[in-house]
């Protein structure tokens, strides 16, 4: 389960990471859990975290985009099923701080007597990603 802090409630969110909206890299609220900071700190206590991150290159725009946000996705994913279901993944990267965002810059490349496009897309700053396992 992934959890995002909300003030002084801790809620359990699914990943929503789109190359066509504004911020790519958000969450949703899900509702499967909803309890206050202090409660869930006294259930739960981190044991450690991970920065992810993820690069693409390519031809075309969109794709690499995508292809950014989708491999930031499955390092998350992976994340999740590495610490087992008793442990809460919590998003730790602070609305209007430091939240990841995707990146990109692009590159005129001569090829066979034409300019092409190139882009290279990264995610920064990091996702930080807590592990939170049962006390």
């Amino acid at each position: 389960m992934i959890v995002r802090r909300y003030g002084q409630r801790i809620q359990s969110v699914t990943p929503n990471f789109n190359a066509s909206a504004m911020t790519e890299i958000g969450f949703v609220r899900s509702g499967d859990l909803s309890v206050s900071a202090e409660e869930f700190e006294a259930r739960y206590r981190r044991t450690g975290g991970k920065a992810l991150t993820a690069e693409a290159k390519g031809d075309v725009q969109g794709e690499v985009e995508d292809a950014v946000l989708a491999a930031l996705l499955e390092q998350l994913e992976a994340l999740e099923a590495e610490t087992g279901d008793s442990a809460v993944l919590m998003f730790e990267n602070e609305h209007g701080v430091d939240l990841p965002k995707t990146r990109g810059r692009q590159n005129t490349v001569v090829q066979g007597g034409e300019n092409r496009l190139t882009f290279h897309y990264t995610v920064d700053p990091p996702l930080r990603i807590g592990v939170w396992t049962p006390v």
